[in-house]
């Protein structure tokens, strides 16, 4: 009898924490809530029947024609660039005159529900390449009207665009910005190790890693997280940014995105789930333009990887930025706070608007009509 009560008091002991950190994440989302108007919400549906969730932040005086496609990276969503401004790029280039498209990635955020017969944890990089990359491009080509649309990715997201640019949809990118992008992955015992945890505890049904994000999230910037400068340079993002983007922009990661991206890590490889095909080799054959940027204290794309990708390049339009003191920034720029950084809206930001503004297409302004001359008037 005392080893039932005994049980039954640790279930209801159980259950009462997991109900507390349940309404403590509620209150954090809420109060860390993002507190500008939102996007709109387009639905883009994949030829697998996938549908995703794109959320469009439309200029309201547009200049140029060709949209901008953002796209996350890997335990991300599309606040990653449709954040609060000073720290949205989204806003930054709707400001400028560009219609933006933030994608989510099936599995992630509104785009989470898959169609019958699919599984989350079975998702690859693949798929972001074959499926939701083409939906994603035909969805705000036909929106925009535009014949090309630029390719912008932050970490994972800037691999995927590589991937697609040497593909059939490759024709339909004006140019492709990747962003701490790592398309080598040299030996790094540490990150090694924690992608080989990422994929075990990802078995049987993905990491599901939003719940730790919240519930973490009112202690940063009074409390600095082991490994945190893997990820970002923590003295160069604020301690209230550093809250409000943990508690908005992390995602869980599938699966079988963890297994590919060990697999990279392991043989230092960028290529598909099933190894057919070299993704970095294909690097030399791209003839859209590029832009490679990237962090001078970056563990996860490091300034030598960048230089290696730029020359490996075979576009004849490409440029490299890496940020930091040496190149007279405010700050050392690490990862996360390429976008997030305090000196990201005036020294990234800008360089991103320029490089496209160069490259974009003009929209011819409407004026107005013409007078009809008067009756019986000539000219000469």
């Amino acid at each position: 009898m005392d080893a039932v009560r005994w049980t039954l008091g640790v279930l209801l002991a159980g259950l009462a924490l997991v109900g507390a950190n349940a309404l403590w994440v509620l209150g954090v989302r809420w109060w860390y809530r993002l507190r500008t108007p939102p996007p709109e919400r387009l639905k883009v549906r994949c030829q697998d029947g996938w549908e995703l969730t794109v959320h469009v932040r439309r200029a309201s005086h547009r200049r140029f024609e060709e949209p901008v496609l953002l796209c996350h990276g890997l335990a991300a969503n599309r606040c990653t660039f449709d954040f609060e401004p000073p720290y949205s790029l989204a806003h930054a280039l709707a400001e400028a005159g560009f219609d933006c498209y933030s994608v989510e990635w099936r599995g992630i955020g509104h785009s989470r529900r898959p169609p019958p017969g699919r599984r989350w944890p079975h998702v690859s990089v693949d798929d972001l390449v074959a499926q939701d990359a083409p939906a994603l491009i035909q969805a705000a080509l036909a929106q925009t009207g535009a014949r090309r649309a630029f390719w912008v990715g932050h970490s994972l997201g800037g691999l995927v665009g590589y991937a697609v640019a040497q593909g059939p949809e490759g024709a339909k990118l004006a140019g492709l910005l990747a962003l701490g992008s790592p398309v080598f992955f040299p030996p790094d015992p540490l990150l090694r190790r924690l992608i080989h945890v990422g994929a075990r505890a990802a078995w049987p049904r993905g990491f599901r890693n939003e719940w730790i994000s919240h519930t973490l999230a009112p202690f940063l910037g009074y409390v600095t997280l082991p490994l945190s400068d893997v990820i970002i340079n923590p003295k160069h993002i604020l301690p209230p940014t550093q809250r409000k983007v943990y508690a908005n922009m992390m995602a869980s990661m599938s699966r079988n995105v963890l297994r590919q991206l060990q697999d990279w890590i392991d043989h230092d490889a960028f290529r598909s789930f099933d190894g057919s095909v070299d993704w970095r080799a294909g690097l030399a054959r791209l003839s859209v333009p590029v832009l490679v940027m990237g962090g001078s204290v970056d563990r996860l794309a490091p300034p030598k990887n960048l230089r290696a990708q730029y020359e490996l390049v075979g576009s004849q339009d490409k440029k490299l930025h890496i940020f930091g003191c040496e190149r007279g920034d405010k700050m050392d720029y690490g990862h996360g706070d390429l976008l997030f950084g305090t000196g990201a809206p005036i020294e990234i930001q800008p360089e991103v608007r320029d490089w496209l503004t160069a490259r974009a297409t003009p929209l011819r302004q409407a004026g107005p009509e013409p007078l009809p001359a008067p009756s019986g008037s000539s000219s000469g």
